[in-house]
């Protein structure tokens, strides 16, 4: 099937926001008495707010029953710090702008807020690049299951296999893959050396990487 289609993470990988979700995430934790090394919060991005402290309360024994409370504030400090210090990414724009000019369908299927979202495409000025945004918000499950991806694909009236994703977290790449679609990961450089990324397509270092050959070898289309 012809690939038609291209679906983007947000945080991370258009936006500049992971340091941020990051500051949010620690700030927080550290109300409780814990603290994450690196290593630790990167193991959990792509997680959605709400598995990621059920899943760190778990791992340092913090009762399940401050956790509402502990992604609610989350959500808020880290929605707070993307309005006033989030940026792009390096390459977003001239990568949205080929795919554009070369009529591909672009949609976004992120673990974040809806809310988020629109903090996001306000402060870049994007959102007129895509045509639908989707949230694993109010999903049963967020990635690493390919539910987020599904559903953007049903929402844009695609198949699947039509689509190829842009991640740059491990559980975001495995919800791609799940969803058989193709993935293009650019992971946190810190990370880039890792195993793990050979599951995907490709690996870029970053979106600046991206270009016409590149294009034109993950779709066949030369």
């Amino acid at each position: 099937m012809k690939q038609d289609t291209f679906i983007f993470d947000m945080d991370g990988l258009l936006i500049d926001s992971e340091p941020l979700w990051e500051e949010a995430g620690c700030e927080v934790l550290k109300e409780y008495g814990v603290a994450l090394t690196n290593e630790q919060y990167h193991s959990s991005t792509g997680l959605r707010t709400e598995e990621w402290i059920g899943y760190w309360f778990r791992h340092f024994n913090i009762s399940q029953d401050f956790a509402p409370a502990a992604t609610k504030d989350i959500i808020y400090r880290a929605t707070r710090k993307i309005a006033e210090k989030g940026s792009a990414m390096p390459g977003v724009y001239d990568t949205l702008q080929l795919l554009q000019s070369r009529g591909f369908t672009l949609a976004i299927a992120t673990s974040s807020p809806l809310g988020i979202i629109d903090v996001v495409m306000n402060k870049l000025k994007i959102a007129s690049f895509f045509k639908t945004f989707t949230s694993a918000e109010h999903l049963p499950y967020g990635k690493p299951n390919p539910a987020v991806y599904l559903q953007c694909a049903q929402s844009l009236g695609k198949d699947p296999s039509s689509c190829i994703c842009f991640e740059d977290s491990f559980n975001g790449m495995i919800a791609v893959k799940a969803a058989l679609m193709k993935c293009i990961v650019v992971p946190a450089p810190a990370f880039q050396q890792q195993l793990r990324w050979n599951a995907a397509d490709i690996q870029l270092s970053s979106l600046e990487d991206f270009n016409e050959s590149i294009l034109a070898n993950i779709t066949g289309q030369h």
